[in-house]
Order: C-alpha cells, then structure tokens, then sequence
C-alpha cells in the first residue's frame, strides 16, 4: 500500500489557502483558480511520485524552502492566468516574483548547512525556476512579443530534443555560467513584467537575455554533439531483471533510459546533474556524475581523449 507523504499535501492545502487569499485581496477569477488549482495538483502529484521512487520519507529543510518558492509560483501563476481576461496586480506579482526568487539562494544555502543535499532537491528546484520563466514569458508575450516565448521554451524543447535524439542523452559537466544565465532570466522578465524601463530598453535587455541563453544552450548542445562518439550503450543483464541500457563514460554509469536536459542554473542543493523535465523530478533520480571542469573521457580504443 502507497504511503501518503504529508509534505507535497500540505503544500497543496498552502496553495490553495494562497488562491484564496489573493481571490479576497485583489480578486482571482475562473481562470486564476482553474490553473492555480491545477498547478497544485501537478505539483503535488509529481512531488510525491519522486520522494516516493527516491525513498525519500519526509522533505529536507531545503525541500521545504523550494516549496515555499512553488507555492508562490503558484500564486504568480494564477494571476498570470487571470490577467489575459483582466487588469493584473503588477506590483503584487512582482513582490512574488521577487521573493521567490530571493529564496532560490537560500534552499542551496540550507541544504549545505544541514547536510541535506539530494538529487530530488536540485530537480525540484531546477524545475520550479523553469517554469518560473516559463509562466513570466506568458506574462509579458502581448506586451513585449511572442519571440519572448522562446527564453521559457528553450529548455523544454531541448528535452523534446533529447528525447527524439540520441546523441543528447549524454550527462553535462557542471558550469557556473549557467546558474548566472538562469539567474538573469528570472531577473529581467521580472523587471519586464513591472514594466520598470522604457519600452525599447525592456526589448533590448530581453534580447540580451535571449542571447545569453542561445549561447548557454548552444554551449551544452555542442559539447554533446563532439563528445557523442566517446559514449556507447552497455546492456548489463541481470537474471529475472529488465534493465534500459546503459552508458558507460569516464565518471560512472548512468541509466539512458530517460532523456537527459540542460540544467539551466547549476543545482542548487545536490551533486551536479542535468534535469529531466518535470518526469524526471518525478523519478526522483539524475546523474549525479562528478565531472570536474575539464573532464577527460575514456574511448572504447587505446587512449585518452580530452574533451
């Protein structure tokens, strides 16, 4: 019998105490509470599929802070939702925004402090500050342009990618770089959305911050495309078990059955890993390889290649 993990069920009640706080104070309409409600209940669901497939009896305290970070999306989310059929609380949104954001920094903190780091924490957050940029892209699409929508999409068209491609299944070493890159996504929709530069600069920040991601992207995408043919898939049997193959490199072993995504920001409160889309929090598993800054691969034939 499953057991049900409190945590993701009290998050899902804090939802839906938010929703009906911003319905009493600024209002919510039909479309707020349907996708606010309905991103609870994913959230919920998802949450409690990982720790359930991680082990995982109880959320960490880092666990507890991204939550507080996803029930604030949720609140941003609704309002998002609500604002294509009315006037939005800006300032509002940007408080929530703004907050939540702030607390990206402090779940990787705790999780140091406590000792607490885990896969599924890194994947949570990954994926909350995903569908952050995501939710603020929608926002300010009729405002700015619907090419905005490529800064939420590109991640999730790189899974798309993987899992259509072979050859970007691989693992990413960690890098710095892209933690900043998320970063400034968040950042500059967040001053877009509150509409705090004029109208041209808004346009030209929003295409630097498009180009720094092109470049992120562009970054992990090649390094998987020169390094293709240093991984080969291993199928290991074990008596009375199915196993997916699997690829062997430098750092280990890890499974190919899942496609493997650019983290855009580095994460947070785990091992370094590459995110899998919202299935792949639901899994409850990544990488984890300990790749160093310049790894060096081993090949099938004599040698070593450097990549």
């Amino acid at each position: 019998m499953s057991t049900v993990r409190t945590g993701p069920v009290i998050g899902l009640l804090v939802q839906i105490v938010l929703l009906a706080v911003l319905a009493e104070t600024v209002g919510l309409g039909t479309a707020g509470w349907v996708a606010g409600l309905a991103y609870g209940g994913v959230l919920c669901a998802l949450l409690s599929r990982g720790m359930s497939r991680s082990g995982a009896g109880a959320l960490s305290p880092a666990d507890r802070v991204t939550l507080s970070r996803a029930i604030l999306v949720g609140g941003v989310t609704a309002l998002a939702a609500d604002s294509f059929g009315r006037s939005a609380p800006v300032t509002l949104m940007v408080v929530l925004t703004s907050v939540a954001l702030a607390l990206d920094a402090v779940d990787g903190y705790t999780a140091r402090r406590t000792g607490t780091t885990s896969e599924l924490g890194a994947r949570f957050d990954m994926e909350i500050d995903s569908f952050l940029v995501l939710v603020l892209c929608l926002h300010v699409a009729p405002s700015v342009g619907g090419w905005v929508l490529a800064i939420g999409a590109m991640r999730y068209v790189f899974v798309a990618a993987s899992w259509v491609l072979g050859w970007m299944r691989g693992s990413l070493p960690p890098r710095y770089w892209r933690k900043v890159v998320a970063a400034v996504q968040g950042v500059v929709l967040t001053v877009a959305m509150g509409d705090a530069l004029p109208g041209p600069l808004t346009t030209v920040v929003l295409v630097a911050s498009l180009a720094l991601l092109v470049e992120s992207f562009g970054r992990d995408v090649a390094w998987l495309w020169t390094t293709r043919h240093l991984r080969h898939p291993v199928v290991h049997h074990t008596p009375g078990r199915r196993h997916a193959p699997r690829i062997h490199d430098a750092s280990g072993i890890h499974d190919a059955s899942g496609a493997m995504a650019h983290a855009s920001s580095q994460p947070s409160h785990s091992t370094p890993s590459a995110g899998a889309g919202l299935a792949g929090m639901a899994s409850g598993r990544g990488d984890g390889l300990p790749w160093s800054d310049r790894p060096t691969v081993a090949v099938a034939r004599r040698g070593i290649a450097r990549v």
